[in-house]
């Protein structure tokens, strides 16, 4: 299988810390906001962009993981399991590390909305690769990586894969 490395280390960090800025900078601060990662790799990405934050803005921002697989509508027996997200009156910033098809973004919106009413729910995605099935936009993108049905993105995270990449592969 050909593979082609679009993201490396230092352009993770680039986009990492791109993204923690437009939060920041379209929220006016980070009052009142929580970041979500999407399990698996959403989550240590969460907490980099946490880091990134505190070190701009001086102040912790909450970190909190989703397991999605009990909302997502691939699933033939559902029974949604109540989550200890505390999302009331909360900006939520979905975190996750490849936007596709909208169904996982979908799944966790579901997720969200079951445990309380949030202010506001926004997504953050280190890739987007398009082929969007449901109409669902990030609102922080680290690259748009254009590809076809035939390819496949690989996020490799330090956290769990020993080394930070993403590569295409054919």
């Amino acid at each position: 299988m050909e593979s082609k490395t679009v993201l490396d280390e230092q352009g993770m960090r680039r986009s990492l810390t791109r993204i923690a800025h437009e939060i920041i900078e379209h929220n006016k601060g980070i009052d009142n906001i929580i970041l979500v990662g999407i399990q698996t790799r959403g989550i240590p990405l969460a907490k980099r962009l946490a880091e990134i934050i505190k070190t701009v803005e001086g102040n912790e921002i909450p970190v909190y993981a989703l397991d999605i697989s009990r909302f997502r509508d691939d699933l033939e027996n559902r029974c949604p399991l109540k989550t200890e997200l505390p999302v009331k009156d909360k900006k939520v910033i979905l975190v996750d590390d490849v936007l596709f098809r909208g169904r996982t973004v979908r799944a966790a919106m579901d997720a969200i909305m079951y445990t309380g009413r949030a202010k506001e729910i926004q997504l953050a995605v280190l890739v987007d690769r398009g082929h969007r099935e449901l109409p669902i936009r990030a609102d922080y993108i680290g690259k748009n990586i254009p590809s076809s049905l035939q390819e496949s993105v690989s996020v490799k995270l330090k956290e769990t894969d020993r080394i930070d990449s993403v590569d295409i592969l054919k």
